[in-house]
């Protein structure tokens, strides 16, 4: 355990406050104690994060032991109840989630880390899982020590041990744990693998774990390389959703590769395991296809088409078309939702807009954002894209093309409602004669803060 010891000092030293996944399993559960040990030096506050995923019926007695064992412990506890699964993928579903939730904790409680209790083993069947389905660099690495996903850096310090370590530890400090019987049911995959090529490996050589994680950490290191060169390239070839054919194929396939993950990388997210080497395949296959028009379906209803020299990678929705719309008294918008002029608001956040008329260049309009679009964003020196506020901002891939933008005549980016000011913007104490609200499917603007 000192090797986890000396991370856990390395990266948490300096912290005031961890974010910690429990599920109550043995690994978890060593996980907590050893956070609680490390807390006993160090002034940290400790959060446990628990989904109940209400697929077995002693799950509600294991989050009522986890919360007790924090309650005794002086660690705080945060817990999500899934109550129901919209689609037939339950494990894509649970984690999708799972992570959603996670993420909203860290940043509640201002977490820079969130620590998960994947160890050796877990990380010897997710390679060799992948392997077997077909992947690709990012994929065949399996999972890192160390990984920031959106603002958030995950931590895995348990994989140095094996299981059977852990079993052990939990067993010398006799510590609870929950044992999920579904993880010996060789029906799902990953049991298989764990059942009957795990203990082979492990005959073979006792220390295979730190062998799969050496093989993890080179493909990262070769893939951060590949990461490198793709992002030099993928701005000539890559705009607004529209990939560049004869560009593309004019790079070496390594990062042909790398360039269309990517781009799905930025439209799945955290779903990315929904791609697999077949869809790559698939898509390569249309890039050097002499047909002209071509289309395919990929996980999430996200759909691939070409059209002549481009391929275009899309959520499979209705397409907004462009619009320019004069503000009024009352402006509805293609989404359904609407700009109102009103006569005051005791309200300063993003939905409402406070401007000079002698200042701007009337009259004002609303439009989709188009490429190149900036703003002047107040408080901050420089403009910003507003593609990047939108990617920031976590607005769906299919609703950016259609996002509002308020213009004057001359063009010049005023507001991005909900979202952004100009510095053209006033507070409420200083002069203005225009007022805006943009009322987002009947939610009160003052509902969300700036």
């Amino acid at each position: 355990m000192k090797e986890v010891e000396s991370f856990l000092q390395e990266k948490l030293s300096n912290q005031s406050v961890v974010v910690a996944a429990i599920s109550g399993g043995p690994d978890s559960m060593v996980l907590l104690h050893l956070l609680l040990s490390f807390a006993k030096t160090h002034p940290i506050k400790i959060v446990c994060v628990h989904v109940n995923h209400n697929v077995r019926k002693a799950s509600y007695k294991e989050a009522t032991k986890i919360e007790s064992y924090c309650f005794k412990n002086n660690i705080i506890f945060e817990k999500m109840v899934i109550e129901d699964y919209s689609n037939d993928n339950f494990q894509s579903e649970a984690r999708t989630k799972r992570f959603k939730f996670f993420q909203g904790i860290c940043e509640k409680y201002k977490s820079k880390y969130l620590l998960t209790a994947h160890h050796g083993d877990d990380l010897i069947e997710t390679i060799l899982m992948r392997i077997n389905r077909g992947s690709y660099l990012t994929g065949y690495a399996g999972f890192t020590k160390e990984k920031e996903i959106e603002k958030v850096t995950l931590l895995k310090p348990l994989i140095t041990l094996t299981k059977e370590q852990i079993l052990a530890f939990a067993k010398s400090k006799k510590l609870w744990y929950a044992i999920d019987k579904s993880n010996k049911n060789v029906k799902y995959t990953r049991n298989r693998f764990r059942k009957y090529i795990l203990p082979f490996l492990k005959r073979e050589n006792p220390d295979v774990h730190l062998k799969y994680l050496k093989f993890s950490q080179l493909l990262t290191e070769a893939n951060e390389y590949v990461d490198e060169e793709t992002k030099k390239q993928i701005k000539k070839i890559y705009k607004i959703n529209k990939l560049d054919i004869k560009k593309i194929l004019n790079q070496k396939e390594i990062i042909q590769h790398r360039i269309i993950e990517l781009i799905l990388e930025e439209i799945y997210h955290e779903k990315l395991h929904l791609i697999n080497d077949q869809h790559f395949i698939q898509i390569k296959q249309m890039l050097i296809s002499k047909k002209p028009n071509l289309m395919i379906n990929l996980p999430d209803d996200i759909i691939v088409k070409k059209e002549y020299d481009f391929l275009f990678i899309n959520k499979n929705v209705v397409e907004f078309k462009q619009y320019n719309i004069k503000i009024k008294k009352e402006t509805i918008l293609p989404n359904g939702k609407t700009i109102k002029k009103i006569n005051e608001s005791k309200d300063d956040n993003n939905y409402i807009c406070r401007l000079d008329s002698k200042e701007i260049n009337l009259p004002l309009s609303v439009r989709n954002r188009q490429e190149g679009d900036k703003i002047i964003v107040k408080g901050l020196n420089g403009s910003k894209k507003i593609k990047d506020i939108l990617i920031d901002s976590k607005i769906p891939l299919e609703k950016r093309n259609s996002w509002p933008v308020l213009v004057d005549v001359t063009n010049e980016v005023l507001w991005l409602p909900g979202l952004k000011k100009s510095n053209y913007n006033k507070s409420i104490k200083e002069k203005y004669d225009i007022i805006l609200k943009y009322e987002e499917e009947g939610e009160k603007a003052n509902e969300k803060n700036s």
